[in-house]
């Protein structure tokens, strides 16, 4: 028998496919209420998903590569800050792990590790982020402090062969290594809470970092102490060599898009990663519209696709809920860790997941059962990370 998995979802407006907000079951109205969210991020808890991302970007297009991005009208437009939204679902939510979306060339990387920080501790230990390097030229017109950067993939189609595109890989890896450094400033037992000297804090277990680097600098400690899981959880999504190396170098977690079950070992190959302490997390993609018969499935996505043609690297599954279930036991047994589901329509295709392809998949014996571990990174099988100062103190 394979090994069992955990499911993720991954949650982006009203859904994964362009016209998901013509449909009847959408709510195009509520795409920025609390209430809306809510209800999502509820269902995904309720059927015992592991964890959700939640998408973002920082321009009105997103980060399409189509020139009329910023100006179209048949396209879903306006979205809520992830981080932010990740830390109101937190306290609504009880076991879901939660993933924002963040892009590392313009936000600074100090407010970023201070924000997903808070996220772990409302959270209670499930918080996690999705790293993005690069940007668009809308991007970099609504912050106004570069000029040059990468103008989507070059005519070979390959990261390596843009300059701009390995660079913001490089500030990426900087980021990240940011984010790590500053949720390890503060040792677990820097607050000491001593009543009677009147001593809150050891100040000598919070430590400055201090990163030099060809993006930016930081000299100092984070403002927020250490959370729960000591760090969040690091993803990234990778479809080629530098994104690979990028996750292999960098993430806890990486979101892979194989063209079916026969490609997941040749993406494994490349995503390997000797002085790691940790194996890779690797979690499969799969983009699902899901009916009650195969039939019904295929007249939604037909009449979506008349509408607005999806364009996608990521596996499409249109079908029922054993489409599914089957496709997903075939990436369980080509040795992925997880597979993240893509709802084509939201909520529609959330509930449909919930209600018909987590039971199924149980039942068939391919999804992890639920120990009840407390954070996220212990539901993924993955360590605390020790504070990387506290290390050097005992080794002194």
């Amino acid at each position: 028998m394979p090994h069992r998995i955990p499911l993720a979802v991954a949650l982006d407006g009203a859904g994964w496919h362009p016209a998901a907000w013509r449909e009847p079951t959408a709510r195009p109205t509520q795409l920025t209420s609390a209430p809306y969210w809510r209800e999502l991020a509820r269902t995904a808890d309720d059927a015992g998903i592991v964890f959700a991302t939640i998408e973002d970007a920082l321009s009105l297009g997103g980060r399409s590569n189509e020139a009329d991005a910023e100006t179209r009208r048949d396209r879903a437009r306006g979205r809520l800050d992830a981080v932010l939204l990740a830390s109101f679902l937190a306290p609504h939510t009880r076991r879901l792990g939660l993933v924002p979306t963040v892009t590392t060339t313009h936000p600074e990387p100090f407010h970023l590790a201070t924000g997903l920080q808070t996220l772990d501790h409302v959270s209670r230990g499930r918080g996690g982020v999705r790293i993005v390097a690069g940007s668009t030229a809308q991007e970099r017109a609504n912050f106004g402090r570069r000029t040059d950067g990468p103008t989507g993939l070059p005519a070979s189609g390959r990261v390596e062969d843009d300059p701009a595109l390995l660079a913001a890989f490089r500030e990426a890896g900087e980021v990240t290594e940011a984010i790590r450094r500053l949720a390890d400033s503060w040792e677990d037992d820097a607050i000491v809470r001593d009543l009677e000297s009147g001593r809150f804090l050891d100040r000598e277990r919070v430590h400055n970092v201090e990163i030099a680097g060809e993006f930016f600098s930081i000299t100092g400690a984070s403002i927020v102490p250490r959370s729960p899981q000591g760090q969040p959880l690091i993803t990234a999504l990778a479809h080629q060599t530098i994104p690979y190396r990028f996750a292999a170098e960098h993430a806890d977690l990486v979101f892979i898009t194989p063209a079916d079950a026969a490609a997941v070992a040749g993406i494994l190959d490349e995503l390997t990663a000797p002085e790691r302490e940790e194996p890779l997390r690797v979690f499969a993609d799969l983009l699902v519209l899901v009916e009650e018969t195969r039939a019904e499935a295929r007249a939604v996505w037909d009449r979506l696709q008349e509408r607005a043609p999806l364009t996608t690297d990521a596996r499409v599954v249109v079908g029922d809920p054993d489409d599914v279930v089957a496709e997903i036991r075939a990436l369980v047994e080509a040795g992925v860790d997880g597979v993240r589901l893509r709802p084509a329509r939201l909520p529609a295709d959330l509930d449909r997941i919930a209600r018909l392809v987590v039971p199924r998949a149980a039942d068939a014996g391919i999804l992890a059962p639920d120990a009840g571990e407390p954070t996220l990174r212990e539901r993924l099988g993955l360590p605390r990370p020790a504070s990387r100062y506290a290390r050097q103190e005992v080794g002194a």
